[in-house]
């Protein structure tokens, strides 16, 4: 059985029949990546672990001729993790739509949500951040989406950024601090 590495290299090299054999063999470790990921949305969320994974890889691996272009087994979770964070977006935008309802707020009476107002951040608001922070240091933005949102932990982001640990470290707490601060003055 070829490991993840080699089927990503076939897909680039344009191989379709790698791109079905790279689902069954990362499955899991995708759908444990979509669970933490919606294990951070609002209760109720009307999307499941499956259907991220599901909405994610059509995104991640090409219908047409344009192969991507992943250098490793980190780089190809990097970017399946920003496809489920570009998929929870566009469903948050469409949620908070007008014709949804736009401008009204959702009010639980349950109250293990009223007795913790304000835990989970807004994700249309972290996107906006994360975007803004995106163009000012990219670098230290690919780290938040390996560290955040593919779940990754500083070793293997600090690899496969290909930065020194004790650098990556620096850069999250800096990250993690100003994307904190962006967020809260919204």
């Amino acid at each position: 059985m070829p490991d993840v590495t080699q089927l990503l290299q076939r897909i680039e090299q344009g191989d379709a029949l790698a791109a079905e054999s790279l689902l069954p063999l990362v499955y899991d470790e995708l759908r444990q990546l979509a669970a933490r990921q919606l294990s951070r949305e609002r209760a109720g969320h009307t999307l499941n672990p499956t259907a991220l994974v599901h909405e994610a890889y059509l995104r991640l691996v090409p219908q047409s001729d344009a192969a991507p272009q992943w250098s490793s087994r980190g780089h190809f979770f990097g970017a399946a993790a920003e496809a489920m964070r570009r998929v929870l977006v566009d469903h948050a935008r469409r949620k908070r739509a007008e014709k949804r309802g736009g401008g009204r707020h959702f009010v639980s009476l349950d109250e293990h949500d009223i007795a913790a107002p304000g835990r989970r951040r807004d994700l249309l608001a972290l996107d906006a951040a994360l975007t803004q922070f995106e163009q000012e240091q990219p670098q230290l933005a690919a780290l938040v989406k390996l560290r955040y949102f593919a779940g990754l932990t500083m070793p293997q982001a600090a690899e496969a950024l290909g930065i020194p640990l004790r650098t990556a470290e620096r850069n999250w707490t800096y990250a993690k601090t100003w994307l904190l601060h962006a967020v809260s003055d919204d």
